[in-house]
């Protein structure tokens, strides 16, 4: 079925700002958003104290003098992500998925006619709001992890501050990944498999034989590429070259999901 377009008049910026609310409105009015949120924050929860826990229990030296087994809140952190991103990421996903497995695509297009603002203005509240949600998953980690490490955690508050950050950041380029690709696919669950072979189990395929060339490989992929953003890595590339790999992931996902809307009917 086609959609037909309806004239649009308003100055492009206005036009784009009406799409944003829009979006904005239409995801803070479903359940599901509220669902996912909690989602993650229980993830968030349960994995930095189980890794704060495990932690804690790894750590036997008894030198005083001796202080290599402090643990950062920070790596708690990094660490429990890798888990709760599944949880986060389905807010970008089903920003447009559930449209159109709904048919409310249609609508969306018909009232603003351009494909590309349409996903743009969905990456932006998506990316907002993951990057907010991320923000506070991030506390709530610090929260529970520096308590239960005890003795041998460490939470300096600029360093902490600055790893909620990157997390936050990681987040919403995630969530923008699977915004595209969800727009490319049109359906949750091949989004979700792409992504989760994307995010995990390629790269892991590809360390698996710990050859060079395959390392190198798997070291452009987003997760990998995300993981030496958050853990500040030198190496194989500085950690601004892996957030700007994620980026560019993110991006090309949504030239790629602007292309399949433009060319196929809602």
């Amino acid at each position: 079925m086609s959609t037909s377009t309806l004239p649009d008049t308003r100055p492009a910026p206005a036009a784009f700002r009406g799409a944003v609310a829009a979006e904005w409105t239409k995801l803070f009015s479903v359940r599901t958003t509220w669902w996912t949120a909690l989602a993650g924050l229980l993830l968030m929860a349960a994995s930095a104290g189980q890794l704060a826990i495990y932690a804690a229990n790894d750590n036997t030296n008894d030198d005083p003098t001796d202080d290599r087994g402090i643990v950062a809140v920070g790596s708690v952190l990094i660490d429990s992500v890798e888990l709760t991103q599944y949880a986060v990421l389905a807010l970008g996903l089903l920003a447009i998925t559930a449209e159109f497995t709904s048919g409310t695509i249609r609508t969306t297009l018909q009232c603003t006619p351009s494909r590309g603002r349409v996903l743009l203005a969905k990456a932006v509240v998506a990316g907002t709001v993951t990057f907010a949600l991320g923000l506070l998953l991030g506390g709530v980690g610090a929260l529970i992890a520096r308590p239960v490490l005890g003795e041998w955690g460490r939470a300096p508050a600029g360093d902490t501050i600055a790893d909620i950050v990157a997390l936050a950041t990681y987040l919403a380029l995630v969530s923008v990944l699977a915004l595209g690709l969800g727009a490319a696919l049109r359906s949750a669950v091949l989004t979700l498999t792409v992504l989760f072979a994307t995010l995990m189990i390629v790269p892991l395929s590809l360390q698996e034989p710990d050859i060079a060339v395959l390392n190198r490989i798997a070291d452009v992929f987003p997760g990998v590429a995300g993981t030496h953003f958050l853990a500040g890595d030198t190496e194989p590339y500085p950690g601004a070259v892996g957030l700007l790999l994620l980026a560019g992931w993110a991006g090309a996902a949504l030239l790629l999901g602007r292309a399949a809307l433009r060319r196929r009917d809602a």
